[in-house]
Formats: structure tokens, sequence, C-alpha cells
């Protein structure tokens, strides 16, 4: 499997005979170009970790139908269109995950974290930590972004 981020670095570990969770991801972009993270409640897998808020795509959903569910469902806003931006397959301890980043412009809705969770708006570089392993490619790929656009 090429493109994969190994988490752990398990050589023993073949992500290519586990099922794929696809997921879908909202990085939310204020007009003043900082995104939101938010961190993961306790009771899930990396509680604490920082990351970009969505989740787990139900039977028969889009990318942009699960995005908008998970986020009025976690954090309370609609989201008006999500922008897919970059996929990036995962290969965690617990499951392997393919990572369906969408950018986002506008939304409504006040923030709410409804399950517990803290959040922040950043620009690069972030000043939260941990941040978790499938966040940080896409810290790179906005560094990039702002780097070219200069």
């Amino acid at each position: 499997m090429s493109d994969v981020l190994v988490v752990d670095g398990d050589p023993t570990r073949s992500g290519a005979d586990r099922p794929v969770v696809e997921v879908a991801v909202g990085v939310l972009v204020a007009a003043d170009g900082r995104f939101l993270l938010t961190s993961r409640p306790e009771g899930k897998v990396y509680a604490g970790y920082w990351e970009f808020p969505g989740g787990k795509l139900e039977a028969g959903e889009t990318v942009e139908q699960a995005l908008r569910r998970e986020l009025e469902e976690e954090i309370g806003v609609t989201i008006g269109k999500a922008h897919l931006w970059r996929t990036q397959l995962v290969d965690y301890p617990h499951a392997l995950v393919r990572l369906n980043f969408c950018k986002v412009f506008d939304w409504t809705g006040e923030l709410h974290m409804r399950e517990g969770q803290s959040y922040g708006w950043h620009s690069l570089p972030v000043g939260c930590e941990p941040v978790l392993p499938g966040t940080v490619p896409v810290l790179k790929w906005l560094a990039d972004e702002a780097a070219s656009a200069r």
C-alpha cells in the first residue's frame, strides 16, 4: 500500500488485509485564515489529541453528507458547501482509515462542543498538543499552500 501513513511503524501489521473505514473531516477556515481544531473527547481512542472535526461515513452517505451530519452532532454548526480537498490513508493500530479532508468556508450556528471536547482557532504553527497523527499531514499541506501563495 503506497501513500499510507503508518502511525506506530509496526512492520508486522499489514493494512492490506484490514477493512478501510471512511471518515469525513472538516477543515473549517475562518475569514481571517485561522482553522478550527478540536480535542478528541474522553472515552475515544487518542482522547485529548487535537484534530480537525468529523466522523465516520454511515451506509449510503457521501463524504459531504457525513460531514454535515457529524459537524451538526459534534460541534453544533450547519455547514455550507464542503470542498473535497485531499485524502490520506492512515494505518492506526486500531483501524485503517481513509480521511477525506474537506475545506469549509461557510457555516451557521454557534460552536457547541457536544462531546465535552475543547476547541480553538489556530494558525500555523499550531500551539496545541498532542496533535493526532492523521492531522499532521494537513498542517503540512496548509503550510505548503501558504508558502506557495506568497
